[in-house]
């Protein structure tokens, strides 16, 4: 069973209570393990206490969290996250030879993706496409 590594929309996606989000991912994870980056993680926490704020959720969404995220493995940033992080921050171009603009906690989903050597899910083709080293499966348009 390999592993993938699910992006923050993703994962949002398969774990909402409306089914059609995660439909045209599921099939990807089916017989995989998970893996999550810890900006994901993060991300998740921050988007769960926004709907708390607001009333919206109420506090017990954080145990259904936080159960969900004990079944996947979290990647933790380490030296090598971070080294692959500054190479790919400093070396990214656009076709044009300008430098490259990616989304920082998207850059680190990537870091952490190819210095794991894990294929990343995304609905983000836009941000993950063309990051040397990052094999990446999305259903978004191209």
């Amino acid at each position: 069973m390999a592993t993938l590594m699910v992006d923050t929309d993703v994962y949002s996606y398969v774990t909402s209570s409306n089914p059609t989000r995660g439909a045209p991912y599921r099939p990807h994870l089916e017989g995989h393990a998970i893996a999550l980056s810890f900006i994901t993680v993060g991300e998740q926490y921050a988007g769960y206490r926004k709907k708390i704020s607001k009333g919206e959720w109420n506090e017990a969404r954080m145990t259904t969290l936080e159960a969900r995220l004990a079944m996947v493995a979290v990647v933790p940033y380490d030296i090598e996250v971070c080294r692959t992080y500054g190479i790919l921050k400093t070396t990214l171009k656009n076709p044009d030879g300008s430098d490259r603009t990616v989304p920082s906690n998207d850059l680190w989903i990537a870091a952490c993706a190819v210095r794991h050597a894990l294929t990343l899910v995304t609905n983000n083709r836009k941000h993950f496409s063309g990051i040397p080293g990052l094999v990446i499966i999305s259903e978004a348009p191209g």
